[in-house]
C-alpha cells in the first residue's frame, strides 16, 4: 500500500491535475490502483488542499474520459490496433476471446463489471471498440452508472479516513475485498437468470 504515501505526496503537490493525470492514464493501463488514485485524492482534501466535492468531480472526469479515450481507440482502429506491441501485451488473443465470449452472455454488463475489476478493465474495454458489441453512447451511459458508484465511494473514504491513515490502508483493503464479492454475487446472479431464461425459453 506505499502507493498510497507515495500519491498523497505526488497529489499534494500537484492537486487536482495530477489526480486527473494519473486516473487518465489509468485507463491507459498504467499499473497503478485506480481506487488507491482516488483515496488519496480524498485525503488531499482532508487536508485541505483541495475541496473533496470537486475532488470527487475531477475523479468522474479522469474515469470516464480514460475509458472513453480507450473504447474510442479500439472503436476507430480496429484490430489493427491488436499489433501494437505495447497494446498487444494488454490484450493478448487469449484475453481477447475471452471478453468476447462474456459479451456474448452478458451484453452491456460486461463494460458495467469492468469497472470493478482492476487489471481487466482495460482489455474489456478496448475490446468493446474494437469488437463494436456496444455503442459510444451505450457504453458511456453503463459505464457512468458503474463510476457513480465506485467513484465517490473511495473519494469520501479517503476525505474521512484521512484522520487515521494507518486504518485507511485497511478500510482500502477491505473495501476491495467487499466489492470484489458483490461483483462475484451479481454476476452469478445474471448467469443464473440468463440460464433460467434459456431453459424455460
Amino acid at each position: 500500500m506505499d502507493f498510497l504515501n507515495l500519491l498523497v505526496e505526488f497529489f499534494t503537490n500537484y492537486g487536482y491535475f495530477a489526480v486527473f493525470g494519473v486516473l487518465i492514464l489509468c485507463g491507459f493501463g498504467l499499473p497503478v490502483p485506480e481506487d488507491v488514485s482516488l483515496v488519496a485524492g480524498g485525503v488531499i482534501s482532508a487536508l485541505g488542499n483541495t475541496n473533496e466535492h470537486i475532488m470527487f468531480a475531477v475523479g468522474m472526469a479522469g474515469v470516464l474520459i480514460g475509458d472513453a479515450v480507450v473504447f474510442t481507440a479500439g472503436l476507430t482502429f480496429g484490430e489493427k490496433i491488436l499489433q501494437n506491441k505495447f497494446v498487444a501485451r494488454i490484450v493478448t488473443p487469449a484475453r481477447y476471446d475471452m471478453v468476447q465470449r462474456q459479451f456474448e452472455k452478458y451484453g452491456k454488463w460486461v463494460v458495467f463489471m469492468a469497472r470493478f475489476m482492476p487489471g481487466l478493465r482495460t482489455p474489456i474495454f478496448l475490446t468493446a471498440g474494437v469488437s463494436k458489441r456496444i455503442s459510444f453512447l451505450r457504453f458511456f451511459i453503463t459505464d457512468f452508472l458503474a463510476a457513480i458508484i465506485s467513484v465517490p465511494i473511495w473519494v469520501y473514504l479517503g476525505f474521512y479516513g484521512a484522520s487515521n491513515f494507518d486504518q485507511l490502508k485497511t478500510w482500502i483493503k477491505q473495501g476491495q475485498i467487499t466489492i470484489f464479492l458483490i461483483v462475484v454475487v451479481v454476476v452469478i446472479g445474471f448467469a443464473l437468470k440468463i440460464y433460467r431464461s434459456r431453459r424455460n425459453a
